[in-house]
């Protein structure tokens, strides 16, 4: 999401996809085994939590980092609403013809889950043609002509591209953003029990704080640079004074400020602040 704040500074209009239909498919791409099934119930409260924290950022963003005049609005929508009316046939006929097997084989998330022992389901390997159908829709009704996303999703992306592509006969762009990991390479995530969440029932103001205080002056330096709003004179002088003095953790202070306002706003900020007092 930070990526997509740069971009709404600059008067891009960033949109949001809740992936609440394709949450019942599951992304296959950087996983060797298959995501389990969830009922609608807990897929509706977990879109609902997480339009909730996408606009607590879009808005703690324009009331603490924004000092320019406009914004364009965020856009927030769930895929589910053009897969409501949409038939098996035409979705076969319309949109399916358009892909080429070879290449979808070829997909690196495609050939891990290939050479793995639990191999692929049908199911997941037609993910990357509901991710590209999204940014169609997306396309046509938004004139959406860029997608961001991790370096992991790569190939849905590109998949997008080229259905934009064949259907359209336009040049669509992807922006690649790497992967988060910490000095040891090792990802940032769910998977390998490190993750941080948006929500505060999850983590914590206090959590989220001290999780960036705690990181290494390697890891902070990255970070400060990825996650803060600097301009590039306030970030030198940063890197100038954490260089100058590292055991007074200025990145990993400025890091874990500037997020924690973020994700929870200046209350947050107090809160995690006042704990570790």
């Amino acid at each position: 999401m930070i990526l997509l704040l740069h971009l709404q500074k600059e008067g891009l209009t960033p949109i949001v996809v809740v992936g609440d239909a394709t949450a019942k498919v599951g992304d296959p791409s950087g996983r060797l085994t298959e995501r389990s099934t969830m009922e609608q119930d807990i897929i509706e409260n977990n879109s609902k939590g997480l339009e909730k924290n996408i606009r607590t950022v879009f808005d703690n963003y324009k009331r603490y980092f924004h000092y320019g005049n406009f914004l364009p609005n965020l856009q927030l929508v769930r895929n589910s609403y053009w897969y409501l009316d949409q038939t098996l046939d035409s979705f076969v006929g319309t949109v399916e013809r358009h892909f080429r097997l070879s290449k979808m084989l070829n997909r690196e998330s495609v050939r891990q889950r290939l050479n793995s022992p639990g191999g692929m389901s049908v199911t997941e390997f037609s993910y990357q043609i509901f991710q590209a159908y999204d940014w169609l829709r997306l396309y046509e009704m938004y004139t959406c002509c860029v997608q961001i996303g991790g370096q992991d999703q790569m190939g849905n992306i590109e998949s997008g591209h080229d259905l934009i592509k064949r259907t359209h006969g336009e040049n669509c762009y992807g922006f690649m953003t790497p992967i988060i990991t910490t000095v040891t390479g090792e990802k940032f995530g769910k998977s390998v029990g490190n993750a941080i969440w948006l929500s505060p029932t999850k983590t914590s103001p206090q959590d989220l704080y001290n999780f960036l205080l705690q990181r290494s002056d390697t890891e902070a330096v990255q970070l400060v640079q990825l996650f803060t709003f600097l301009n590039d004179e306030e970030l030198r002088k940063l890197l100038c004074a954490h260089r100058d003095c590292p055991k007074k953790k200025l990145c990993q202070r400025k890091l874990a400020s500037d997020v924690t306002t973020l994700v929870h706003g200046e209350e947050g900020l107090s809160l995690a602040l006042t704990s570790g007092k």
